[in-house]
């Protein structure tokens, strides 16, 4: 079995006085692709966004690689080795695709160079002195991937990498990922689009009301399609 690289156990998590999160628990092995299912509203975004120390009400354990990050600076938690690309892309407008990706520092050794990156998304390559402005959705969720690959980190965190995107793009998204894998990345992936995280996923966790209520092996997904569908009102 792989090591396991990541475990969340009684997460819990608040906005202010809306507590979001309920002891959401589940664990993710080094190399895996995990995503994290449900419908709009069920924690799935406030788990990201809670592994990363982003939201600071928040109680329970989260550890990565035997040290316990609640508790923790986003800043410190990122130099254990995890990056986030949150749903809105992050891209800065004013800059161009090259000047984006030279942006992040490089927190811990074995990022990838500007070159690698290039190789991975060749359109970005193409469009490198282009602002962020200027650049297609795809484009920018591309770049948004792409430039936590400098970092170092090694286990990443997509939100709704998919999210409003053409076929053709969510196609080259997945390429990517499936790619990602191949080099040894850990990610751990939310995704409204279940067809998608369907042909790229080890195991799936579904979230309902800030907790885990299942999880569902790909290869056992054939004989669960209607438990998913009723989880996800698909």
């Amino acid at each position: 079995m792989p090591e396991r690289l990541l475990g969340v156990e009684d997460l819990h998590a608040w906005y202010g006085e809306s507590h979001i999160l309920h002891g959401i628990s589940f664990a993710v092995s080094e190399g895996e692709v995990v995503t994290l299912l449900g419908r709009n509203g069920a924690g799935k975004t406030t788990t990201l966004r809670a592994l990363m120390g982003i939201i600071p009400q928040r109680r329970g354990s989260v550890v990565y690689r035997g040290n316990e990050l609640v508790g923790l600076p986003s800043n410190r938690i990122a130099r254990f080795g995890i990056a986030y690309c949150p749903e809105e892309r992050g891209v800065f407008a004013s800059l161009d695709v090259e000047e984006n990706l030279l942006l992040p520092p490089i927190l811990s050794p074995g990022g990838m160079s500007i070159d690698e990156i290039y190789a991975l998304f060749p359109n970005l390559q193409e469009r490198r002195r282009s602002q962020g402005t200027k650049l297609s959705g795809g484009e920018q969720q591309m770049l948004a991937i792409a430039r936590m690959l400098r970092t170092g980190a090694d286990l990443l965190l997509l939100d709704e990498p998919t999210e409003g995107l053409a076929p053709v793009v969510v196609r080259q998204i997945g390429d990517v990922i499936r790619r990602l894998k191949e080099k040894g990345f850990t990610i751990l992936l939310v995704e409204q689009n279940f067809h998608f995280a369907a042909t790229l996923a080890d195991r799936h966790y579904v979230v309902e009301h800030g907790r885990v209520v299942d999880m569902i092996g790909n290869e056992d997904l054939a004989r669960n399609t209607a438990k998913l569908h009723t989880y996800l009102g698909v």
